[in-house]
């Protein structure tokens, strides 16, 4: 099959770019959210700081991330990089994939409990140990995600690691 002409490669540069600006952007839209929720005064409000993390999650994050993984294989297949040529898409490959698979086994089901147990029991959540747990495990997690994904972007433009051997 033949490769892509240098105007269908920037484009799909272009388009992987994007997504992962839009990527970037969610998490860090919704590590925000979450180290800013203070103290609500209310069960709707603390109800309302999970539920807009849950739409960004759904609508921005999980999108963006595949996105992110079916432009980069395209451009892997239809340029001169490869899949396997080089150590840091190799890198990227294998973080882009687990963190698509903590997000969607971990970090998504922490906060759709958060959701849950929020609008439930409104500030009553502030006592619940399923919700307290939750809430550490996504904090923690999600800031240490979003610093991984960052990560991948320095190896994008710093491309480490060079051409495997053999």
């Amino acid at each position: 099959m033949r490769r892509l002409e240098v105007k269908g490669r920037l484009w799909l540069k272009g388009l992987h770019c994007f997504f992962s600006c839009a990527w970037i952007g969610a998490i860090m839209s919704m590590q925000v959210i979450l180290f800013l929720k203070g103290n609500p005064i209310s069960g709707g409000e603390l109800y309302g700081f999970h539920a807009s993390k849950k739409i960004i999650d759904d609508f921005i994050v999980i999108p963006s991330a595949l996105g992110c993984l079916v432009s980069g294989l395209l451009l892997c297949w239809q340029t001169h990089w490869g899949f396997f040529k080089y150590r840091w898409i190799i890198v990227k490959l294998i973080v882009t994939v687990s963190a698509i698979l903590f997000g969607t086994f971990c970090l998504g089901p922490w906060g759709n409990k958060l959701v849950a147990i929020s609008k439930a029991q409104g500030l009553g959540a502030l006592q619940n140990t399923e919700y307290l747990t939750c809430l550490h495990m996504n904090t923690t997690f999600g800031t240490i995600q979003a610093g991984v994904i960052i990560a991948m972007v320095f190896i994008s433009t710093l491309k480490p690691w060079g051409r495997r051997g053999g």
